[in-house]
């Protein structure tokens, strides 16, 4: 972890100005492509939520402004940030759940799955106050959404990005998910978002490469 040269950043312009805001957040939704990926997971019996969150963590480690936090009035990069996601618990609610990045599919999936199964038998709906090299990842298998927001804390600030995805569906012959994508302006923009989609698109496309 390292932090930003709040006087030499380009972007301290927009970091002030939209810092101040009463809602900095802002979220883009898209469809993207899995017809590889799915195919490609099935052949090899991976599980597919854990396949989606390698593969959506794995991307937005290699884009800093996904590894920036805000901390009071300054900026940090972490080198490696991590998924706290949602699960299903054995009682039918949701619990949350936090796991290490592993840059390897099959550690990580190891790892992963091994977390999840601890974190079944109850709910936990608590985040660790000392952590924010998170990403928050939420899954709705049951909707195609054209949209979704998420609750957050305006005071302090929250900076994580959040993730989602719903329930995959066939357009023209393809597969196609949608993808959510809420970060705080003063952090990322709009291109950095697109930089995501295109990336995470190569990943689906070619998943032998990468799981």
């Amino acid at each position: 972890m390292k932090f930003i040269d709040m006087e030499n950043w380009n972007r301290k312009k927009h970091f002030n100005y939209f810092k101040q805001l009463d809602y900095p957040q802002f979220s883009v939704c898209g469809n993207i492509d899995i017809t590889a990926f799915l195919k490609f997971i099935k052949e090899k019996k991976e599980p597919f939520f854990i396949s989606m969150l390698y593969t959506a963590v794995k991307t937005a480690n290699s884009i800093k402004e996904f590894r920036y936090r805000i901390r009071e009035d300054k900026v940090v990069e972490h080198e490696t940030v991590s998924p706290s996601f949602t699960i299903m618990t054995d009682d039918e609610v949701f619990s949350f759940c936090t796991a290490e990045f592993i840059d390897g599919f099959e550690a990580f999936k190891a790892d992963t799955s091994s977390i999840i199964e601890k974190n079944k038998k109850s709910a936990l709906l608590e985040d660790d106050p000392n952590r924010d090299d998170l990403l928050y990842i939420t899954s709705i298998p049951w909707v195609s959404f054209t949209n979704i927001t998420h609750p957050i804390h305006m005071n302090p600030v929250d900076s994580v990005p959040r993730i989602a995805w719903g329930k995959y569906f066939e357009e023209n012959g393809r597969i196609k998910l949608p993808l959510s994508v809420q970060a705080h302006h003063a952090l990322i923009d709009g291109a950095h978002i697109g930089q995501y989609f295109n990336a995470i698109q190569e990943v689906l496309d070619n998943p032998q490469n990468y799981l």
